[in-house]
């Protein structure tokens, strides 16, 4: 009874969590030069420059902000490379 238990929980509850932090991680880890982002305090902006742990963002007064990457929490557009 209590590995059933187990198996529900783990299905139910870890997996999916597990799943969406693969997803983040993933997202972050593709971020580029020109992408549109959201980062979690709301800030919408510009990816100006990036390196491995931080990212400059440029808002739509022009001034440029310094975030790490880890806040970063959605990409609107992705910057084309045609």
């Amino acid at each position: 009874m209590l590995v059933l238990m187990f198996v529900i929980f783990y299905f139910l509850l870890i997996r999916p969590q597990q799943k969406r932090q693969k997803a983040v991680q993933q997202m972050q880890a593709s971020l580029e030069k020109g992408d549109k982002v959201v980062t979690i305090g709301g800030l919408h902006g510009f990816i100006d420059s990036i390196d491995e742990s931080t990212v400059v963002i440029k808002c739509g007064d022009g001034s440029r902000l310094t975030y790490e990457r880890s806040a970063i929490r959605d990409v609107l557009e992705k910057v084309n490379k045609s």
